[in-house]
């Protein structure tokens, strides 16, 4: 099964969504974030898929937003009302992994930065691979990961989730191992058998039990991670309206240090 550019597939109990944008490093454009959460539904109404793992194909898991969509020439209300939307899909699709009643692996097989590192701080569980940096650049594009930064912050604590928010660099997937971003640091090439021997101990679980452990976890300890989660898009959309973004970004795209 595919989509524009999801690969899907079903092993029993597992089912798997794989970003497909390889020569995009995976990022996401907003159609590909409304397949994602389309696919999201059909492995919903499949009561013979019991875990749903989510996985890049090619060198990366994901890279983030598509920056190449954040360039946009008109008025700075007609950006923000561009961006703000945007901005609320991405995190619409953050809080539909955060109440997703199945359980959800990340097999995270390269580096996860920016929206990317956001979809794996969602997800419930995160098995990694050597290569699978995790960062948040946002900063050194102009921008603001406001729908990341109150899921960082949730899964890792503030004095942590603010070394990599203000200083924009990535850290390797042993240091996000041992900070207990990433479940599991297993070897190359290792992550899908990992996820589907993680799947197969799920698919023990009761299923009612496993969603409302879920919802105790994510609405009942993370009270206020929603409403975070609704105001960071907001200041996610407004940085993206500002010159710095404007600067960062045509900087990124052309391969060179921005002016600041």
């Amino acid at each position: 099964m595919s989509t524009r550019s999801l690969k899907l597939s079903k092993h029993e109990p597992l089912g798997t969504i794989a970003l497909n944008r390889p020569e995009q490093c995976n990022a996401l454009d907003l159609p590909m974030i409304d397949e994602l959460r389309h696919a999201l539904d059909d492995f919903h109404r499949e009561k013979s898929v019991r875990v749903v793992a989510l996985t890049g194909v090619g060198r990366a898991f994901c890279s983030g937003l598509d920056l190449a969509q954040l360039q946009f020439s008109g008025s700075r209300e007609d950006a923000y009302d561009k961006w703000h939307d945007m901005a609320n899909r991405f995190g619409q699709l953050i809080e539909q992994i955060l109440r997703y009643p199945k359980p959800i692996i990340a097999v995270v097989n390269g580096p996860a930065l920016a929206g990317g590192a956001g979809l794996v701080l969602a997800s419930d569980l995160a098995i990694a691979e050597p290569e699978a940096e995790m960062g948040l650049p946002a900063p050194r594009r102009g921008l603001v990961a406001g729908v990341v930064a109150p899921l960082l912050t949730f899964r890792i604590g503030g004095g942590r989730a603010a070394r990599l928010l203000l200083t924009g660099t990535a850290i390797s997937a042993e240091l996000a191992f041992q900070w207990g971003i990433y479940s599991e640091l297993v070897g190359p090439d290792l992550a899908w058998a990992r996820a589907r021997e993680l799947a197969a101990q799920c698919a023990e679980c009761s299923p009612e039990a496993l969603q409302m452990t879920k919802r105790m976890l994510n609405e009942t300890v993370g009270e206020q991670l929603f409403t975070h989660l609704a105001t960071g898009a907001a200041v996610t959309a407004a940085s993206c309206t500002t010159e710095a973004a404007a600067e960062g970004i045509a900087a990124f795209l052309d391969k060179r240090t921005p002016r600041w």
